[in-house]
This record gives structure tokens, sequence and C-alpha cells, in this order.
């Protein structure tokens, strides 16, 4: 018995060993290591119960989609490695050639990409398919972290010219597929640049022009209409903005329900389904939820695995868990808050900043609709939902974020060592 005990207790020493060295191993925030983990691993338990009705549809089994989600996370794993060894020296060499690729990638996808929902969005290139809006994401703010650190900015002419010339760009294009991202990235690029210290009058000139140029581009799109072979516009996916806007104003409307035809009633219950039952499960969830596994809306939301997931959260955990999976997100707004606090270039700061708005604006805008906060959106929740694109693009915002802090680590490790061999030096002589 006693060399039982003693060798069961050398292998939990050694195990311990193993994990702290492992830890040890990984640089940077150590907190941002441990929100990607935890976000993964929530997603690996959610997949499997929320794509319960995916798997009827395609006939296969809920495992199969589990292990699809598991390879994703696996090769966002490896993505976030490599993006974590490469020195932010690289990111800013790259920068400003990223965004060129990307807009290189969105202006092929609308010749030769592939069409889903009415959208061409999706590209395949060697066999793998994936949405080069994702990629434009990462792209933009490296590009505004760059331009911001090299250029000089002085007038107004030369901000529209410098940054909002690109930027503009890239969002028009992404907006071919996408209103909701197009808007989406627009914002991520306001927020980079008012924590970037840009003037105040050239943000407020540039929102006005910015609602201007909404306008005129909805108008293109009315225009078109009917000048188009299909009939859809210059935007295909402008109507369906459009539709999903008045949805979200239908609850007027359905306060004189009763008043209506029977037609009219359907017609509006119709459109209104996806928001319907999310409200319906996050009301089921209570404060502790039915339990996991045991959602019942999961077979009538549309998407509940990647547009409605939170919403499954809910209903399976209660506001407890919704509320922990909230805070992880807040979690990671105050650690990048403290890196780029610590950064001493403008570069490695913006591009925290931006990176970790990315992913926490993303994740707001999910929660947000799926509580009937804000119109359908069609953004899925970081490294939770189902999806490829997403999961990989998103480890790949986290390993450039735990790049720039690992650097700082290491500098800050450097000037530690010096500061003690002096010291010692002295206490010497």
């Amino acid at each position: 018995m006693t060399g039982t005990d003693n060798n069961t207790e050398k292998k939990g020493t050694l195990l311990q060993q193993t994990q702290q060295e492992v830890i040890r191993r990984l640089h940077g925030d150590k907190g941002i290591w441990a929100i990607f983990f935890l976000l993964t691993l929530i997603s690996i338990a959610l997949i499997y119960s929320a794509s319960s009705s995916l798997a009827y549809m395609k006939g296969i089994t809920n495992f199969s989609i589990l292990m699809r989600q598991i390879s994703f996370a696996l090769f966002g794993i490896i993505m976030l490695f490599i993006c974590y060894k490469i020195p932010p020296r690289w990111w800013r060499t790259w920068a400003f050639f990223s965004l060129i690729a990307s807009i290189a990638l969105l202006l092929i996808t609308q010749f030769a990409g592939e069409q889903r929902n009415e959208a061409q969005r999706w590209l395949t290139i060697l066999g793998i398919q994936f949405q080069p809006a994702e990629i434009a994401k990462i792209t933009i703010v490296l590009y505004l972290a760059r331009a911001l650190e090299v250029m000089k900015i002085d007038t107004y002419k030369s901000f529209l010219i410098k940054i909002i010339g690109p930027i503009g760009l890239c969002c028009v294009l992404v907006l071919f597929g996408s209103v909701s991202s197009a808007l989406y990235m627009a914002l991520i690029c306001f927020i980079v640049l008012f924590i970037a210290g840009i003037k105040q009058s050239y943000l407020l000139k540039t929102a006005g022009f910015g609602i201007a140029g909404v306008i005129l581009l909805i108008l293109i799109h009315v225009v078109s209409k009917p000048l188009t072979s299909n009939h859809r516009g210059v935007f295909p996916r402008m109507d369906t903005a459009i539709e999903r806007f008045n949805r979200f104003f239908k609850e007027t409307e359905k306060a004189d329900i009763s008043k209506l035809s029977k037609f009219e009633q359907q017609r509006i219950a119709d459109e209104t389904l996806q928001a319907d039952m999310a409200q319906i499960a996050v009301k089921e969830g209570g404060l502790i939820g039915k339990g996991p596994g045991k959602s019942t809306q999961r077979y009538v939301i549309p998407h509940p695995y990647s547009d409605y997931i939170y919403a499954i959260i809910v209903e399976e955990y209660g506001l407890a868990g919704s509320l922990l999976v909230m805070m992880l997100y807040v979690w990671l707004f105050y650690r990048c808050i403290l890196i780029v606090k610590d950064c001493r270039t403008v570069f490695s700061a913006v591009t925290v900043g931006g990176l970790g708005a990315v992913i926490i604006v993303q994740a707001m805008l999910h929660i947000l609709v799926n509580v009937g906060i804000l119109p359908v959106t069609g953004h899925t929740l970081p490294l939770i939902s189902l999806g490829g694109t997403s999961f990989v693009f998103i480890s790949v915002a986290f390993g450039i974020i735990l790049s720039i802090s690992r650097t700082k680590e290491n500098a800050a490790t450097m000037i530690l060592d010096k500061e003690t061999n002096n010291n010692e030096n002295i206490e010497s002589k």
C-alpha cells in the first residue's frame, strides 16, 4: 500500500510540475490565455446541445458537428500560437500590405465568390473556404495602427486621404456581402480613432459624411434595383437589413394584432419569429436555467448554434451562466486596457485596443440582439458560436494581442534584470 501511495504521489507531483512548466512557458498576459481557453471549452460544451436542429436537417449526429467544432478549435489554437510567436515588428511591417491583400480578396469575392443567402461573401482558395470580411476586421486595425504611427496627419484633407479613404473602400466592399458587418467595421474604426486621440472635429465631420454616405448608398441601391437582371440592386443585402430593422419595430404593430386579419397576424408572427423565440428562451432560463442539454427552443430558433447561441446559454444555464460568459468578455476588456496602458509605441497600443474592440464589440452586439435590445445583425458570439472562419480569425486576433503582451513582458523583464544587475554591482563595490 505504501508503494502504491508513493507512486500516486509521484504522479501527482509530476503532473503538477508539468502544469507549472506549461504555464511558465506561456508568456504574455495570463488572463487573456485563460479567457481564450475558457471560451473555447464553453463553445465545445454548448455546440453539442445547440446543434440538434442542424444535425436533424443535415441527417447527421450532434457528435459529428461537435467533432467539426473541435477541429476548428484545434486549428484556431495552432493559429493563435503561430501569431503569438510572431514579433510585433513583423505585424508592423505587414500592416499596409495586409490591408491591400484584404481589399484584393474582397474584390475577388464579388466576381468569383460563393453565393449564400443572396450574397457573395465566401471565397475558396486551395480547397479552403473563408470569408474575406473576417480577415478585413483584423487587417483594418493593423493598418490604422501603423498609419497613425508613421503618417503625418495635420489637416482634415490628409486625414480623409490617408485614413478614411482606405477604410471607407474596405467597408463599401464588405457592404456587398453584409450591411451589418460593414456598419460594425465602421464602428470599430471610429472607436480606434477616438482611442488614438484623433481630433474630435475630424471625427464629427467624418460621422456627418458617413451618415450622408449611407443615405447615398441606399438611394443608389433603390435606383439600381430595376436596372439589375435579378432586381436585387447593387447591394443585395440592403433589403434584408431594412427588413430586419423594420421587424425590430413591429412591437407597436403587434400591440393591436387582434384588430388585424388572420393573414396579417401570421405575417407579423413569421417576420418576428427569430426574436420571439429568442425572447421565450431568455424568459424560460430563470436564475439557474433548465440544465445542460435541456433547451427546448433550440428546435425552433433559427441558427441557435450561431446567431442565437447566447439565448441558448440563458435558457440552459440561466442568469448565472449567461452573466459568467458576459463577464469573460468584460475581463478581456479590462486586460486589454492594462496592456494598452503599458505599451510604449502607438502601433502596439492601437493594435491591442483595436483588436480588443473587434472581439468585445462583436460579443456585445450578439448579446444585445439575443436579449431583444437591438435588431438582428447576424453576428456570432466570438469563440463560442459554431463556425470555422470566425473562430480561426478571432484566434488570430488573440494571438496578436498576446504577441504584443509577450514582447512587453519580455522588455519589462529585461529592464528589471538590468536594474537588479546594476544594484548587485553597486553593492559589491
